[in-house]
């Protein structure tokens, strides 16, 4: 295959993992921006939305010899406005060269265009590739910085394409929520030099290291299935043999287990992180438990003068991969302030919540209404077909509404294809309603509404759902 030569101000498609091709434009980088190792490539920015990546060689090609081939293979009102916003910018810069033809020098000579120099793997001078016309992407307020990741969207999606890290203006009105990272604000993530341990190569953390590791923070895994680490030492994390080892190694240790029996037995338990301890350590449980759990995890953890922080994430298998959770901490402020580039390179943003528990009851609250809504979408469904309605037209008209949005989207086209692969376990949202309803009972709160989903998801569970997707609780309403 012929080697095609892009240059900066080239109109291109760029293919991103498992994203369709999406039309975009070779770009300069922000000086302080390096590039990735490894194979050449180019910095583009896409067309139809404010995202910029890193794109392979071989995985662009110039627009107009593929425009044809492109919008056969590719559907979608995103991708269509894309497409519409490339034609309007060459419109506009055609018109301009129309108006500048002609033009000559001092000396009636045409003016030659200036060769920009092709971005090469082992270019060390970024900043003589500036364009001029271009405006600098640092100084772009919605520039943000994408490092490529192996699981990807599904082709359908295009959002989001790169982080969106943004900043969480202080509630003045509040002294528990404050500000989320500021080194966020041009996406760029500088990591700590502290050494990262992680405990759990689950559904959500086998993401959450993933991109610890690519935005480069030194990490040390351990696993109860130690098979499950293997990937991660072949891109570069350690091995840690226990708990212990690894709480002993570390500076900051972050777990993210399945509920509170596991996140105590990986603290208390034989050669659990207790024993690894030492003053000054920091323990991070992601975990979504119960916010009693959490109190008494402090508790242990700082009588040995550890430091303690709980961080549960809102999110899926899929932002995970694509390091978009939403990260809710509460507890040692210092910690949450030192774990600052490990929330970036793992959620577009972080709120902190105050004393530790309040995490946790924000993310059992959250969950609940999720877990909830998912029951009564799938509810909807299975009434549409009992009573001669399209499901699809269901899904179409709801997508058009108030309430559309991309979950809804998602969880009913896996319904209607049959397709249940675990994105976030029906097991976990179970536990998590059931927490949900415990803490209400002690806060004399009514859950009617979460205590009503939480039968149908017992139901689910009781159908061997339990390791589906939590939109296979719509298996409960047809059986």
């Amino acid at each position: 295959m012929a080697t095609v030569h892009l240059r900066i101000g080239d109109i291109v498609w760029g293919k991103l993992g498992r994203y369709p091709p999406w039309p975009g434009k070779i770009v300069s980088p922000p000086k302080d921006l390096k590039k990735p190792r490894g194979k050449k490539c180019h910095f583009v920015k896409f067309f139809g939305t404010e995202d910029h990546a890193w794109i392979k060689v071989e995985q662009l090609k110039p627009y107009h010899a593929h425009k044809e081939e492109m919008i056969k293979i590719n559907k979608g009102k995103r991708f269509q406005q894309a497409v519409d916003a490339v034609e309007d910018f060459l419109k506009k810069a055609k018109g301009k060269e129309q108006n500048s033809e002609g033009k000559a020098d001092s000396k009636g000579k045409k003016t030659p265009n200036k060769p920009l120099k092709i971005l090469e793997e082992d270019d060390e001078d970024l900043s003589a590739l500036k364009d001029p016309s271009e405006k600098p992407v640092k100084d772009d307020p919605h520039f943000h910085h994408f490092l490529l990741s192996q699981s990807e969207k599904p082709a359908s999606s295009m959002e989001p394409i790169s982080k969106r890290l943004k900043i969480i203006e202080e509630d003045t009105g509040s002294t528990s929520i404050q500000a989320a990272d500021s080194t966020a604000i041009n996406g760029s993530i500088t990591p700590t030099d502290k050494r990262i341990g992680f405990l759990g190569l689950g559904l959500m953390g086998s993401g959450i290291v993933s991109n610890l590791l690519k935005m480069g923070h030194v990490v040390t895994v351990w696993n109860r299935t130690a098979e499950k680490c293997d990937l991660f030492i072949q891109e570069g994390a350690r091995l840690g043999r226990t708990p212990a080892e690894v709480a002993s190694m570390c500076d900051i240790t972050f777990s993210c287990v399945s509920d509170p029996k596991a996140a105590r037995d990986l603290v208390l338990g034989p050669s659990g992180v207790l024993q690894g301890i030492r003053p000054g350590k920091c323990y991070v449980e992601m975990s979504t438990v119960d916010p009693e759990t959490i109190t008494e995890l402090s508790q242990v953890i700082t009588s040995r003068g550890g430091r303690f922080l709980e961080a549960p994430v809102a999110g899926s298998q899929q932002l995970s991969n694509d390091g978009m959770l939403v990260i809710l901490a509460a507890g040692d402020r210092t910690v949450y302030e030192d774990c600052s580039s490990c929330f970036q390179a793992m959620g577009k943003t972080s709120f902190f919540l105050g004393e530790a528990g309040n995490a946790a009851r924000m993310m059992l609250i959250l969950n609940m209404v999720q877990g909830s809504f998912m029951a009564t979408i799938a509810e909807g469904l299975t009434l549409a077909q009992a009573t001669g309605q399209s499901q699809q037209t269901f899904l179409d008209i709801l997508c058009q509404g108030q309430m559309a949005s991309t979950f809804v989207d998602q969880k009913c086209q896996n319904i209607l294809q049959g397709n249940f692969k675990p994105d976030y376990y029906l097991k976990h949202i179970q536990k998590d309603l059931r927490l949900a309803i415990s803490m209400g009972d002690m806060a004399n709160h009514p859950t009617p509404m979460a205590a009503a989903a939480n039968e149908v998801y017992k139901r689910a569970k009781a159908l061997d759902q339990s390791d589906n997707d939590i939109s296979a609780v719509y298996r409960a309403y047809i059986h």
